[in-house]
């Protein structure tokens, strides 16, 4: 049985159809991510999950519960990081890890929290004065305090630096390598190339695509693209005549050569062949953007 299963889920607020139809399920120790823009349905849809909303139609399973009915349950075993949270300003930030380890029979260490999260120096300070990024390490510690058995952690890196970004995905990697399975909502592609063993692709509330980074990477077309500075000049059909090249432009004084994934090999001996050399060569291929794209029509920050 999966540790999260949704099928069918609708949600609309009067006229506007926040969730259309949307089904996928998580299983137990992997990274789940849904990806989609601001808008596209992704908090909606993990706030049904958590039980803080109810859907029109659908069903959620967690554990094999009801969130709703079951919600007292769940949260012994579910922790959450929302995408907004608000705690008391003049509660501080070991204030708060107590309080809330005080909920649980069997609570994680929350000195050993402070410690992961970066939060040491702000160990006493109130969370009023905390900034934007700290209260985020903040929520996902009492997200943790409570060793769930699920994570759902909602834009979890929204408001840090790019350094505790990086940082964070250590630690939510060291998470699921304890057992633990996590519903990451994020609209970062990096993120979720990073983290995801699987994507779902959420737009206007439907689910376009669920599949692993690379799967969803590999829908776009497999063509490689090469770009360099060739140290002498050269007519274009010296590489558009090799049967693995597709397409041949120049922006300037780069080139750039399309073609199979043999093109590399090709190009770069039929340049060595005529003394050319091949400066500031890098080899391009889709990513996941390149994926969105083709599953959307537009760019995730479009």
């Amino acid at each position: 049985m999966p540790v999260i299963e949704v099928r069918n889920l609708r949600k609309n607020y009067r006229d506007h159809t926040a969730v259309d139809d949307v089904s996928f399920s998580v299983e137990k120790g992997e990274i789940f991510g849904i990806l989609g823009p601001n808008g596209a349905g992704k908090t909606t849809t993990v706030e049904c999950i958590e039980g803080l909303r109810t859907p029109d139609s659908g069903s959620i399973s967690v554990f094999g519960l009801d969130p709703r009915r079951d919600g007292a349950t769940l949260r012994r075993r579910v922790g959450v990081q929302l995408q907004e949270s608000e705690l008391p300003e003049r509660i501080k930030v070991w204030e708060a890890l107590d309080l809330y380890s005080s909920f649980y029979d069997d609570p994680a260490d929350w000195e050993q929290l402070i410690r992961d999260w970066g939060l040491t120096e702000k160990r006493d300070t109130a969370f009023g004065k905390l900034s934007g990024g700290q209260k985020q390490r903040l929520f996902i510690a009492l997200a943790l305090v409570g060793r769930p058995e699920v994570a759902v952690l909602d834009e979890l890196t929204t408001g840090l630096d790019p350094q505790a970004r990086r940082d964070t995905w250590e630690l939510i990697e060291r998470i699921r390598d304890q057992g633990v399975t996590i519903l990451l909502v994020t609209h970062f592609m990096e993120e979720a190339e990073r983290l995801c063993d699987r994507i779902a692709v959420i737009d206007a509330g439907r689910v376009v695509a669920i599949d692993t980074p690379a799967g969803l990477v590999s829908r776009v077309d497999a063509e490689q693209r090469i770009r360099f500075r060739p140290s002498a000049s050269f007519e274009d059909s010296l590489l558009t005549d090799l049967p693995e090249v597709t397409s041949l432009t120049r922006h300037g004084g780069q080139v750039l050569v399309s073609g199979t994934e043999n093109v590399l090999q090709a190009v770069t001996s039929v340049l060595a062949r005529k003394q050319i050399v091949a400066a500031d060569l890098r080899v391009e291929q889709a990513s996941l953007d390149d994926a969105f794209v083709a599953l959307t029509g537009r760019k995730l920050h479009g």
